[in-house]
């Protein structure tokens, strides 16, 4: 394979344009790997790394644009036609738009009305631009990641002093007033306001609000260290604030991974201040008794179920297995049962999605290797996706740094799990496999349907594939026909994330007796 890298002076352009660029070069050009992004100090040695070695690159400075390339050595030759093809295509989608401002303060001339700025630059820039964003009294939704942990307070801070959000950083989903900004399915207005620190864990939750009939006021994000014990939910605390001062908001939704316990507390106690009925959900501890207004939820689903319960909606009863569809599954595993448990592979999209599903099978009791962070959860070994000892299978948060540096977040571009699904299945041969689909805006346009052509490429006799979706019938992608795509190859898709690996859980304990 050749490698190539490409520069483009004083071309700057933003995550999302970066990663947008990406994905359409893949689909049009047949490489075996892109990445486009800025020349930053981190992305250079990122790319030096991989084996893209040239003097132009050691050159280029923040401001510039990279693209490199892998692939035959004919297609990467004559690649820069197709790339000035796409980057011409932007150009013609800018010129049938009005001009579109490059700063903060011609934006805000451009939109004098406009009350929050959704900031995506690469982290060593973001907090300026969201300091200045909050100074001039804007609300703040900070996209970016790799903010310094100081900048991250020093923002909250002054938000809250000034009376603002500061949605992030790293901070993925979020609806205001009924507008979703960045990773966020389409989900009806509603009663109940949701306050989380997990992207995916926020869209499975209000997906599934949708679904069961209820809907969202407003969906606040606060980004992933916000209950750190060092960021000390500061931007928690205010949203719950702000939850309770909104009249269209009559139940309040908590969510976070596990917290600093100092921190959950303060949450309680908000939330308890509040007065208004609450659920909290911290992913991976057992539920708590109610503590007067406050109900606790041991997964999503049943965060949804409680919330839209106590927002008038019915009652919603968690599913249990239907004992005919876990005989089914066995059975496919083989005409005579397996020998022994299956191997399970689980390969996630969503952090949290993964994460909670690691929660739940090892709550089962099983015994899994994972890139993931939980307690008792040996870590993934250099020989990637090797199983050892007593493990019984092996799940992967695919949107982890490993993964994606230098390349596209898998809700994105969604080749990166099938490329990953291949090699493991041929190394490993896991027996059952394990997936989140998720739509809404930001993801791929059919992310079902890639899943689908590489479940394809890898089925054979005995082997099972369980999956859930994550998104709404009104989501772009569509939440029926990518059920169809995915059930038309023999996968088994069910309601949610947590029945997903429930029943994952169940098939692995009934072939073992």
């Amino acid at each position: 394979m050749a490698k190539r890298v490409i520069i483009h002076q004083d071309s700057y352009h933003d995550s999302v344009f970066l990663m947008s660029l990406t994905q359409r070069l893949l689909s049009r050009v047949s490489l075996e790997d892109a990445v486009v992004a800025m020349a930053a100090p981190h992305n250079k040695a990122l790319l030096a790394k991989q084996g893209y070695q040239d003097a132009a690159l050691e050159e280029a400075g923040p401001g510039d644009l990279v693209i490199a390339v892998c692939g035959e050595a004919t297609v990467v030759d004559s690649i820069e036609d197709a790339i000035d093809a796409l980057l011409k295509d932007e150009a013609k989608a800018d010129a049938l738009e009005e001009a579109r401002p490059t700063t903060l303060d011609a934006a805000l001339k451009a939109l004098p009305e406009a009350n929050l700025a959704l900031i995506s630059l690469p982290g060593e820039h973001a907090g300026r631009a969201a300091r200045r964003a909050l100074l001039r009294g804007r609300h703040v939704m900070l996209f970016s990641d790799n903010v310094a942990l100081e900048d991250e307070i020093a923002l909250k801070e002054l938000a809250v002093e000034r009376g603002l959000l500061c949605m992030g950083p790293d901070c993925g989903t979020a609806m205001i007033a009924g507008k979703p900004l960045g990773f966020a399915n389409s989900v009806r207005p509603g009663v109940i306001g949701v306050v989380g620190a997990s992207g995916t864990g926020i869209q499975e939750v209000t997906s599934c609000i949708h679904r069961l009939g209820a809907g969202c006021s407003q969906i606040l994000g606060t980004g992933g260290r916000d209950l750190s014990l060092e960021v000390g939910g500061r931007m928690a605390l205010f949203s719950i604030e702000a939850l309770a001062a909104d009249e269209t908001t009559s139940v309040i939704v908590a969510i976070s991974k596990p917290p600093a316990p100092e921190v959950a507390t303060k949450v309680v106690a908000a939330l308890r201040e509040a007065g208004k009925p609450a659920v909290v959900h911290f992913m991976g501890e057992p539920p708590r008794e109610t503590v007067g207004n406050v109900r606790f939820a041991k997964t999503l689903a049943d965060t949804a179920e409680l919330a839209c319960k106590l927002a008038g909606y019915g009652e919603h009863e968690a599913p249990t297995h239907d004992a005919a569809l876990v005989e089914t599954l066995v059975a496919k595993l083989g005409s005579e049962g397996p020998t022994h448990k299956p191997q399970l592979l689980g390969l996630f999209c969503g952090g949290t999605t993964a994460y909670e599903a690691l929660f739940l099978l090892q709550d089962a009791g099983l015994q899994l290797e994972s890139n993931l962070k939980l307690h008792g959860t040996p870590k993934k070994g250099k020989a990637k996706g090797t199983q050892t000892g007593e493990q019984e299978g092996l799940l992967l948060d695919l949107g982890a740094d490993q993964y994606t540096q230098g390349r596209p977040h898998p809700m994105i571009e969604p080749l990166l799990r099938n490329e990953q699904l291949e090699e493991l299945v041929s190394r490993d041969a896991p027996t059952l496999l394990l997936f989140d689909v998720v739509l809404g805006f930001g993801s791929h346009e059919d992310p079902a349907g890639v899943l689908a052509a590489g479940v394809s490429s890898i089925a054979r006799d005995g082997l099972v594939a369980i999956a859930s979706i994550t998104g709404t019938a009104d989501d772009g992608q569509g939440y029926a026909a990518s059920r169809q795509r995915l059930e038309a190859v023999g996968v088994t898709v069910v309601d949610d994330n947590r029945r997903a690996a429930q029943l994952a859980a169940a098939v692995i304990q009934r072939s073992a007796r």
